[in-house]
């Protein structure tokens, strides 16, 4: 009789702990629940995230670390952490940073994204790595009071007018003029270089990121910013800083800002309802609102161009991802 009971009561102990393994439940008939956490590394805006993530927050229940900087220092982070990740979804200012991420096999593709169809074509990868939620726009950006006949193209800035009176973005700190650079020397060549070194023997000064560049033009100490960001300058005319910008005739880069589920991530069935929440109509709303361009084709975009309206120039992002780093690091150089 005990032999048999024993037998019974293997028997239910092996039943109980090949459920546990197949599904979730545990010893004490407790079942075990899906994660309601998300870490998502951003290139800001941090406004425009912080919307993001609560409106995400709100619809899922979902819980979401946020770790907000530049593109320079969130690629950093993220090779640092390519053994283990700590991020689940990755959101940078740089089309081309997006690109060298899925060559190095650390981007998770997602085929069933809602909406992505609606993307602008260039905007997303074709094997589903990357989707561009939003996009900005390099402007010449100036200071309204002490530009009273703003320049039409990037050539202008060559001239004395502008002597010692132009900043520009590190493109090692800035994915978006990392971007403009790269796009630009792509399209124009070693003539691209000579333009660049036309501008340093100007006067321009690299000064770090996005922010630091636009603030002195601002402030009144600078009058100039090449390939100032357009969403920044939106946002500062819009609180009456003495600032606009004039997209240049010639063309500029249109920079995809790309959203994407990073390798190994802890909470991918939460990071793929993030990205369909970047592309839902009430974040297009949130990104339009924040003066970036809607990565949809059918938002429409209120007080200023849609991507569509801006002429922009034909790149090579492929070209742009494999050779960016030596564009910065040259870049760099003419400017020290």
């Amino acid at each position: 009789m005990f032999k048999l009971n024993k037998k019974i009561i293997c028997s239910l102990m092996l039943v109980c702990i090949t459920g546990t393994l197949m599904s979730g439940c545990s010893t004490n008939g407790s079942s075990s629940k899906a994660s309601k956490e998300l870490v998502v590394y951003s290139a800001g805006p941090d406004n425009l995230i912080k919307k993001i993530t609560k409106g995400f927050e709100k619809k899922e229940g979902i819980n979401v670390k946020i770790f907000s900087s530049t593109t320079g220092k969130v690629l950093s982070r993220i090779k640092a952490e390519k053994a283990n990740p700590e991020a689940d979804v990755a959101i940078l200012a740089s089309l081309s940073s997006a690109i060298g991420l899925k060559k190095d096999e650390m981007t998770e593709a997602y085929a069933n994204a809602k909406n992505a169809d609606k993307l602008f074509p260039d905007w997303k990868d074709k094997d589903n790595n990357y989707f561009s939620y939003s996009g900005s726009a390099l402007a010449i950006v100036y200071n309204t009071k002490l530009v009273k006949n703003p320049p039409k193209d990037w050539e202008d800035l060559t001239a004395s007018t502008y002597k010692n009176q132009i900043n520009v973005s590190d493109p090692s700190l800035s994915g978006s003029c990392l971007d403009f650079v790269s796009g630009y020397v792509n399209v124009n060549a070693e003539k691209g270089w000579d333009y660049f070194k036309a501008v340093k023997k100007n006067g321009a000064q690299m000064v770090g990121a996005n922010n630091e560049a636009l603030d002195p033009v601002i402030t009144g100490e600078k009058s100039i910013v090449l390939a100032g960001v357009d969403y920044m300058t939106y946002a500062a005319k819009k609180k009456g800083e003495p600032v606009d910008l004039v997209y240049p005739s010639s063309g500029t880069v249109i920079s995809p800002r790309p959203a994407l589920i990073l390798k190994g991530a802890k909470n991918k069935g939460n990071a793929q309802k993030f990205i369909d929440y970047l592309l839902s109509d009430e974040a297009q709303k949130m990104v339009a609102a924040a003066y970036l361009l809607p990565g949809r084709s059918d938002v429409k975009v209120d007080g200023k161009p849609s991507a569509n309206d801006i002429k922009a120039l034909t790149v090579n992002w492929d070209w742009m991802a494999e050779n960016g780093k030596d564009v910065s690091n040259k870049f760099g150089n003419i400017f020290k």
